[in-house]
């Protein structure tokens, strides 16, 4: 817990009870994808007193400040991910996200972004699906 204060500190937040629990669910179990209603449900069972709303603001919040990366599939269905590093997603139909090394995946021929922006980011999503064959 004394490592997470210090990177909420570092991150320029204040370490609350709250961002120090929630923060605790999310980071100790290594590289992971979760959505803001199965933190809830994991502060739930670890007799957290948070709301869903204090899940989703503090997921935000981590995500602002770069220790989380928000992946958005199929519009309303979000994914936090706390490798922050440079990477790809597959996502395995009714499973989840599972990691691709940035390596991996080739990117050629971006469009140029319009005047006055840059490409900060590009995520790829490979949807997949069970072989049936």
């Amino acid at each position: 817990m004394r490592r997470l204060r210090s990177r909420l500190m570092a991150a320029g937040m204040r370490p609350t009870r709250q961002r120090v629990a929630l923060g605790g669910l999310l980071f100790a179990k290594g590289d992971r994808h979760v959505t803001a209603e199965k933190l809830f449900e994991e502060a739930l069972a670890a007799d957290l007193p948070v709301s869903l709303a204090t899940v989703y603001n503090t997921l935000h919040q981590f995500t602002d400040v770069g220790l989380l990366r928000e992946i958005a599939v199929d519009g309303a269905r979000v994914y936090f991910d706390t490798n922050v590093s440079e990477h790809h997603h597959f996502l395995l139909d009714g499973e989840g996200l599972v990691d691709i090394p940035g390596a991996h995946v080739d990117i050629a021929n971006l469009p140029p972004p319009p005047s006055g922006m840059k490409i900060a980011r590009v995520d790829v999503v490979i949807r997949l699906s069970k072989d049936q064959g």
